[in-house]
Formats: structure tokens, sequence, C-alpha cells
């Protein structure tokens, strides 16, 4: 069995609020009896990509487990690169392979720089392919962006688009066991190319569905974690819990 954590949408800025939500989220995951195998953060880990911001994320992070990362739309690609990963800077997108037990994880970069809406480059998409061929572990495909609507109509606006090639890869794999992204800031499940779409709550803030009373978000609710429990047989579940 193979527990993974997810969180996504800290937005550091350097102040108080986000730091103490984020280190809210971090402890609760260090503190529990049994950790996760991993860690996983799907986007906007800088509110607005500057390197301090970075600096600040990169203490954050734990260290007992693997912690595996994307950018989101509020990230900047040379920094993040420069401060996270040690690397030379530059634009192209920042897509990683991580294999944690007996499954695979391909971290893709769905942001467009400049923009809040997403969607995979070229080079993304020939990869992730590359990455599918290469294993017949288990497979999770990750990325900040919903690949399909959520039914809160702004999110959905800002949504991955130019999905179709994601769709036929997805298809043709079928060790791809889940997509795994963020962006809306709301635990929610759905499908895309018949396969689960399993999106993080965001730790900064709650966005409310349609008719909700608050208005279009919710800065007081408490910070959320998914679980996400790949079982021996190869089934999926995923649990979502606040974090005390």
């Amino acid at each position: 069995m193979l527990v993974v954590a997810q969180i996504s949408d800290i937005h550091i800025d350097g102040g108080d609020r986000a730091t103490e939500r984020t280190a809210r989220v971090l402890d609760y995951l260090t503190g529990l009896d049994t950790p996760p195998d991993a860690v996983l953060l799907t986007g906007d880990l800088a509110d607005r990509g500057l390197p301090a911001e970075y600096e600040l994320v990169r203490k954050l992070l734990p260290t007992g487990f693997p912690v595996l990362h994307c950018p989101g739309n509020h990230d900047a690609r040379a920094p993040y690169r420069q401060v996270l990963l040690g690397q030379s800077g530059g634009d192209a997108p920042i897509n990683q392979v991580r294999r944690v037990g007996a499954a695979v994880f391909a971290m893709c970069d769905s942001s467009i720089p400049g923009r809040d809406d997403g969607a995979l480059e070229a080079e993304t998409l020939d990869w992730l392919e590359g990455v599918l061929i290469g294993t017949d572990s288990p497979v999770f495909v990750c990325f900040h962006h919903p690949p399909t609507e959520l039914g809160i109509p702004f999110l959905d606006r800002i949504r991955q688009f130019h999905t179709e090639r994601l769709a036929e890869l997805v298809r043709a794999h079928p060790h791809v066991v889940a997509l795994l992204c963020g962006h809306a800031h709301t635990p929610a499940a759905t499908t895309f190319a018949g396969r689960p779409v399993l999106v993080a709550p965001g730790v900064v803030s709650t966005v409310l569905l349609p008719g909700e009373r608050g208005g279009h978000i919710d800065l007081v609710a408490p910070p959320m974690v998914a679980f996400h429990v790949l079982h021996e047989d190869g089934r999926l579940s995923t649990h979502y819990r606040v974090a005390p």
C-alpha cells in the first residue's frame, strides 16, 4: 500500500498568513504516527514568483519524506528552477519524473507564463508520452490546472485547455491511475478520459461553489490535505482531512 499526501496552492508571499497555514499542514503531516510515503504539492508554491518566496518555500518543505512539486500559474519558472531545483534559470517547462515505491509520478508543467489558464506544451506532452511508454508501473499524472470543468464558472474559465492529446495519452495507457491537480482551491473529484481527476484543497483559501454563502472565497476555513491510497490490488482511495 502506498500513501501520498497532496496539498496545493500555498501561495507563499512573505506574509505571516500563508506561511502559518502552510506550516500548519506540514506540521500535521510530519506529526502523523505513520508518515505518508511522499508529499505532493501541485503548484502555486509562490504567490508572485519571487526568489525570496521560493527561499521561504524551501525552508518550509519537510525533509522526512520525499516532496514532489510542480509549478502553477503564480509560479515563475526561472527562480523556481534556481531556488528549488538548484538548476540554472530558463523558461522551458519544468517537468520531472519521480518514483515513490511501486508508483511513478509524472510532474507536468501546465503553466503558461503570464496567464492564469493552463495547457501542456507539445514539449511536455512528448515528455509525458516517453514516461508512459518507459514504464509499466502505476503512473500518476500530476499538474496544476484541472483538465476539465468543475462547475465553478470563474475557475472553469482558467482551467487547463487544449487537452485532446492528453486525453489520447491517458486512454492509450491503462497504467495511468489518476490525474492529480490543484488550482481550484477546493477538494473535488471528477473524471477525464475515463480516469479519476482528484483536486487537492487550497491551503491558503477555499473556493466556494455557486450558491454557497459567503461569496467566492472563504479565507477562514481551515487548510486541508488529500490522502491518496494506492492499494496492492491497484485500486485508489482518496481521503480529505482538515489539518487540526
